[in-house]
């Protein structure tokens, strides 16, 4: 187990350093701001739809390895993906960060399961949530910053 904590720990590190995606995203149809303020991570998703699915995602900002690194891999998971496909993945997401409800299997997750141990670290959860959160205010087209300090309603 420890052999995967670490290199769990190595991907996450990765995608902090070099994160993909990360640049303004030109002619994007859907943006959105996200905060953390109590970690002081900041991000700002650009997002390119065609009808119901993500053609193209980036993303900019600041912010702590584990907030950069799960907008990184975020956007390389929802690519080509529909607002169906998104809002599923955002819920096995949500209980694999959170500890709640049944964990998703972590094949399914791929890359993604580098976050399971997040949930052992109850200040880290808004850390690894906020891009996803801020997705989610993206496809629903809201135009308020989003706040990990403030509830955040289902789309």
């Amino acid at each position: 187990m420890t052999d995967l904590s670490d290199l769990y720990q190595e991907l996450i590190l990765d995608h902090s350093r070099k994160p993909h995606n990360f640049r303004k995203l030109e002619g994007a149809d859907h943006t959105c701001e996200g905060v953390n303020p109590l970690c002081g991570d900041q991000i700002t998703l650009y997002l390119k739809l065609e009808k119901d699915v993500i053609k193209d995602i980036t993303f900019e900002g600041a912010g702590c390895a584990i907030s950069k690194a799960s907008a990184s891999l975020m956007t390389d998971s929802v690519k080509q993906r529909t607002k169906a496909e998104v809002e599923t993945l955002f819920d096995k997401f949500h209980h694999m960060v959170t500890g709640e409800g049944t964990p998703p299997d972590p094949i399914e997750m791929g890359k993604l399961a580098a976050f399971s141990g997040v949930s052992d670290y109850p200040a880290r959860v808004k850390c690894a949530s906020l891009a996803w959160h801020t997705l989610r205010a993206a496809l629903s087209e809201k135009k308020e910053t989003v706040s990990t300090e403030e509830p955040v309603s289902p789309s």
